[in-house]
């Protein structure tokens, strides 16, 4: 794909990249490498969105003596060196020179592999898919010892992806390897630099720190009881799943709608996007077991929106009872009626609730409470559910003067947005949201 687009960043390039390596996603065998350092970034966040390991692997260019950023060849830590003999022809670069360039970047492969791992053994690819990523391809010299030395450890399948690219390189690296993704191929391409906002030198700190968080979609705890204190005393037990990145900053509340509960497969999927922006998430079910069996006959609880809000605003005090999650900030989303309860939730305790995104909401049943919702908030509206949209347009009017807030109307989408690509475009703007609002950039 040809473009000019530039990325903010090496996190918005490993988005995007990320994105278009989607097929890989959720499959046990395979396995992101990253090369240090600048490709670290973009693997990190591209290791997210697969829900794959990540892991580095280190290769160092061979620069020419006293013009370093020109190639003569690369290593990598398998012991493989790759030449580029143009180069070495053209300047007549001498055999010593060339040894000892080899020698002292072969130092400082070994010790960034002692820093980076910590002591770590490198990770078995043999019979995986491994997905090799930089932040960019110019000559691809370095990538091309990567691919050499990977070879040897014999996975089943290699992928070469990047966020820009030359185009030839690209195309020369397609009979390399099984696949290549580069998300785009400006011409003329000039550098790998050219094509970010901020292409700050990527250190080896933030290596480290990247690596130490390496598998933070693993869960602080899975299944849990959320304890909801009731205004007569005592409390009620509900059932719920905690999620929570390591090192997040945020978690967000699932209020699900009439009829449904926390197995919700429209709310997971929500659920797994926002956590790829470092956010854990609680769904839990609003109603106990018991009240589902009476509620099935009578359908009433599952529109007593009063009870519902108490519920969620119990969950965010449950939350912050906890020494795991009790410095995190909190945000709401509600499907349907949940919508109603979030926003009456966030305008009844608004402590603490820092944003909150409604899904094809209720927010006539939310009544009184609108005008005193104090948290950024976000509707979002299928384009062909006509009735709830004129009812969010409406919401949106009752919000409060001066309150951050905005109608996000799906096109083509119905209530449930079942529509190809609607889910999608939901989960992006609710994960974007909840990003803005309630995180610090790291």
């Amino acid at each position: 794909m040809h473009g000019e687009r530039q990325f903010e960043n090496r996190d918005e390039a490993g988005r995007v990249l990320g994105e278009r390596l989607r097929a890989y996603a959720d499959r046990d065998d395979v396995i992101v490498l990253a090369l240090p350092r600048g490709g670290v970034p973009v693997g990190y966040r591209v290791a997210r969105i697969l829900g794959a390991p990540l892991d580095v692997f280190l290769v160092r260019k061979l620069g020419v003596p006293g013009h370093e950023e020109l190639a003569m060849g690369a290593i990598a830590s398998s012991g493989v060196r790759v030449l580029n003999d143009e180069v070495l022809s053209y300047l007549s670069v001498d055999r010593k020179v060339l040894e000892g360039v080899t020698e002292r970047e072969l130092r400082e492969l070994h010790r960034r592999e002692k820093e980076y791992r910590g002591g770590r053994p490198p990770p078995d690819v043999r019979g995986k898919t491994a997905i090799l990523v930089d932040d960019g391809l110019a000559t691809g010299s370095t990538m091309r010892a990567a691919v050499q030395a990977l070879k040897l450890l014999e996975p089943s399948r290699i992928v070469v992806a990047v966020p820009t690219a030359a185009p030839q390189t690209c195309e020369e690296f397609a009979v390399e390897v099984d696949e290549v993704v580069c998300a785009i191929t400006p011409e003329p391409f000039y550098a790998v630099g050219a094509w970010y906002k901020d292409f700050s030198q990527t250190t080896d700190d933030e290596v480290r720190e990247l690596l130490m968080d390496e598998g933070s979609d693993t869960a602080v705890e899975s299944r849990v009881t959320v304890e909801v204190a009731q205004a007569e005393g005592g409390s009620t037990r509900l059932e719920g799943e905690l999620i929570v990145p390591r090192r997040a900053q945020a978690v967000v509340i699932f209020a699900h709608g009439s009829g449904s509960s926390r197995h919700s497969p429209r709310n997971q999927y929500v659920a797994r996007v926002i956590r790829e922006a470092g956010i854990g998430t609680l769904l839990f079910d609003l109603l106990t077991e018991e009240e589902e069996q009476r509620d099935m006959w009578s359908g009433h609880l599952r529109f007593d929106i009063d009870l519902l809000a108490e519920r969620l605003a119990g969950a965010a005090d449950w939350l912050r009872r906890r020494e795991e999650t009790r410095r995190l900030r909190i945000g709401y989303f509600g499907a349907s009626t949940g919508g109603a309860a979030a926003l009456v939730a966030a305008a009844r305790h608004p402590q603490g609730v820092g944003a909150i995104v409604s899904r094809g909401g209720r927010p006539d049943l939310a009544g009184e409470a609108l005008p005193s919702v104090q948290a950024p908030t976000l509707l979002l509206v299928g384009g062909e559910d006509h009735v709830v949209l004129e009812l969010n347009r409406q919401a949106l009017e009752a919000l409060p003067e001066g309150l951050i807030k905005r109608l996000q109307v799906v096109p083509g989408a119905t209530h449930l947005f079942e529509e190809p690509g609607a889910l999608e475009q939901v989960a992006r703007h609710a994960r974007n949201w909840f990003e803005l609002h309630l995180t610090e950039p790291r």
